[in-house]
Parts: structure tokens; sequence; C-alpha cells
């Protein structure tokens, strides 16, 4: 049994994930449980690791896998299905070939438009560098595209360097996205999105970054962040 906390958590990060592609960092989740010390999430997150609902990827700061959900919240979840949006790569399968599973998921190949920087923005790429596959099921309405990341600034919100992110394609944000950004017509960046009156803020995910501000009129949204994809 799990406490109505830990509950409150996975459900929390699972939300996040299937809506963002990331988990939440951990101030995030702070506030989302409304508690006053990033102490009682890390005792929520070591908790449900023990019970086998979540797995913390090695060497990856923030990064979170949920593994499985408790069966009332798998049935509140199951018209959308539940998935895990981090998409591991070159990983040896852990069961002999005729134990594994049998499923068909439908992929869509994406093309990685070169490499996006998650740290000072970088001159923007636009040419296509190769193609990736992505699962239908991530993707949704409108037009994607794919970036290489390089740099660390996003850290806390779970991207690291040389993760590949799947955007949407749109030129509106809301407060909180995670965007592509591009900076006086010349660099492009992955940050969060904030708007306030005629500025705009791009916050990075690691305290060693600082909030960059800009004009509206400096900022341009040329992407949402709506899902990861790692390799090992």
């Amino acid at each position: 049994m799990l406490t109505k906390k830990q509950l409150d958590l996975l459900n929390f990060i699972h939300t996040r994930v299937q809506r963002d592609g990331v988990p939440p960092s951990f101030d995030e989740m702070k506030e989302a449980l409304d508690l006053k010390s990033k102490s009682g999430i890390h005792r929520l997150i070591t908790a449900l690791e023990e019970r086998g609902f979540i797995r913390r990827l090695a060497h990856r700061a923030r990064a979170l896998e949920i593994v499985k959900l408790p069966d009332a919240m798998a049935e509140k979840h199951a018209r959308g299905g539940f998935s895990p949006k981090v998409i591991d790569g070159d990983r040896p399968d852990s069961l002999p070939a005729a134990a594994q599973p049998v499923t068909t998921i439908a992929a869509v190949e994406l093309n990685v438009m070169g490499r996006i920087a998650a740290g000072v923005p970088i001159a923007a790429i636009s040419e296509v560098s190769h193609s990736v596959a992505v699962p239908q099921s991530m993707l949704g309405r409108g037009e994607h595209y794919a970036l290489e990341v390089r740099g660390d600034s996003m850290i806390e919100a779970g991207i690291n360097d040389g993760d590949v992110v799947v955007i949407r394609e749109t030129t509106t944000a809301n407060n909180g996205d995670i965007v592509v950004a591009l900076v006086e017509d010349q660099e492009a960046t992955l940050k969060t999105f904030r708007r306030n009156g005629s500025s705009i803020s791009l916050e990075a995910a690691n305290p060693a970054y600082e909030t960059r501000i800009y004009r509206d009129d400096q900022v341009k949204v040329q992407g949402r962040l709506v899902g990861l994809i790692r390799t090992y």
C-alpha cells in the first residue's frame, strides 16, 4: 500500500511525463505536494523506488522513469494507455528472446534538425542531419521535429547532454513550457519559457546558469517539448 503523499507524487510525475516527456524537477514536486523542503520529496521518491514503482536512471540527475502504476491509478489512465515517455536505446534485452513479449508499436520517422543548446545559445541549425523513429503515441497533432541536445543547463528537468528532444512546431507557448527559442534570429536554445509583460525570460533548470531576459521582439518560439529519446 502507498500513502496518499506517495500516490500524489507518483500521479504528478506520471502526468508530467505524459504531458512534457520529462519528469518534473524536485522544486516542482515540492510545490505540487505543498511540502516545505525537498528532503520530503527525496523520502517519497526513495519509498516509491523501494516498492518498484519508479526507477532512478543511473548517472542522470533528476531523471526518473515510472516502472508501473498501482491498479487503481492504471485503470484511471487506461484510456490514454501507460507508456514511459523516455525512450531507451541500445540496451541489451534482460530476458531471453523466447521470453520477450511480442508488441507492435506504431512509429514515425522524424528528421533530426541538428543540435540545440541546453546552455548558452548556439547558432541555430536547420539542416537535417539524420532521422529517428518516434512512437506515434508521443506526437499527437501537428508537425514535429527532433533536435540533439548539447549542454547541461536543463539537467534538473531531466534533459541531459546527448539526449534527443522531440518538438511540436508552434509559435506560441505558455509560462512553464520548455521551448525551442530563437534569440534575435541568430541563436537557438532549449529553455523554460516565461512571459512577464513585454519581456520574456528563458530559464535554465540548472543553478549554474542564470535566467536570461529579453524583449518580446527578441525571442521567437519555434516549438514546444513533447518527448525525449535517450540512448545508453
